[in-house]
């Protein structure tokens, strides 16, 4: 960064070598970053994102077309590995079941929703929604700036990036299980009556309809078939309008249903055991994490 920093001098680089009390490392660095920007548009996203051509232009263009204050993109999010894939799929599957982003567009809507690869700001909106001083201890800080933009009565574009952003979020389930740790019990604002509905939730939902289509009972086998055409439905139509993915990955639904389910519940009993979130070799304790979920 200090090589390019060279080579143009309009960027500027920060070097950050302590971290206040009840801050995360990433959202300080943001912060800080934010107050060296001079510019009237903030662009926070995360370093292993890839920008393709014109990315920036056409948000730019949205957001003062639209009028709003905040535009977010969602990226395509690649992966090699059968069962990464199939996980990633059902995670963006019941990402959108549970968030419903799409709802973000709606003035009337209360769904505000912000992604981590892209989120385009005005500086007024950011100083108005608190700045990341107010979700200084959040991990969830991109879905967190969403939300706190629709608080705040304001307007704001979730737009599909498919063709213009990319990232490998990760690079086997197993990294994809350790990376979620810090985010999984954060959406569920540390609770676990939250815990305990999805847990049951995803189950009733995504797997039982599917073990009830061996009912002997014409009317329990009938209703299950209808509730899977719907899930099916469903999923295809989150598939191709959320990622690259393969619709076919339908037919292990059930499994990947489980495999979520199983990240939920190892997420949060991780954070029990540790006290709290390890994030890049920095332990947040759960106490500190839950009063700034209250506040």
């Amino acid at each position: 960064m200090d090589a390019i920093q060279e080579t143009d001098s309009r960027i500027k680089v920060l070097h950050i070598d302590s971290l206040p009390s009840g801050w995360l490392g990433k959202n300080h660095a943001l912060y800080l970053g934010a107050k060296e920007a001079n510019g009237q548009l903030l662009l926070f996203t995360d370093g292993d994102i890839h920008f393709h051509e014109e990315v920036i232009a056409r948000a730019v263009t949205a957001l003062k077309t639209e009028k709003v204050s905040h535009v977010t993109v969602t990226p395509t999010l690649k992966a090699e590995a059968f069962w990464l894939k199939a996980f990633v799929g059902f995670f963006l599957f019941g990402f959108s079941y549970y968030k419903r982003p799409w709802k973000a567009n709606d003035s009337r809507s209360s769904i505000g929703i912000g992604i981590g690869a892209f989120n385009l700001i005005t500086r007024d909106a950011y100083e108005q929604i608190g700045t990341h001083k107010r979700i200084k201890n959040r991990p969830d800080d991109d879905l967190q700036i969403g939300t706190l933009i629709k608080k705040h009565r304001l307007e704001q574009r979730i737009i599909t990036g498919l063709s213009y952003l990319s990232v490998e979020w990760y690079q086997s389930l197993k990294s994809a299980l350790i990376g979620l740790e810090k985010n999984t019990f954060a959406g569920l604002h540390y609770r676990l009556t939250m815990v305990f509905v999805s847990v049951t939730g995803v189950f009733l939902s995504q797997v039982y309809p599917f073990l009830t289509l061996f009912s002997e009972d014409m009317l329990i086998f009938i209703l299950s078939v209808l509730n899977v055409l719907l899930i099916a439905f469903n999923f295809v139509a989150v598939t191709r309008k959320m990622t690259a993915f393969s619709p076919y990955f339908l037919f292990i639904l059930p499994f990947t249903a489980l495999l979520f389910i199983y990240s939920i519940i190892r997420a949060t009993l991780l954070t029990f055991i540790r006290g709290g979130v390890i994030w890049r070799g920095t332990k947040y304790s759960l106490q500190d994490l839950r009063k700034m979920n209250e506040e």
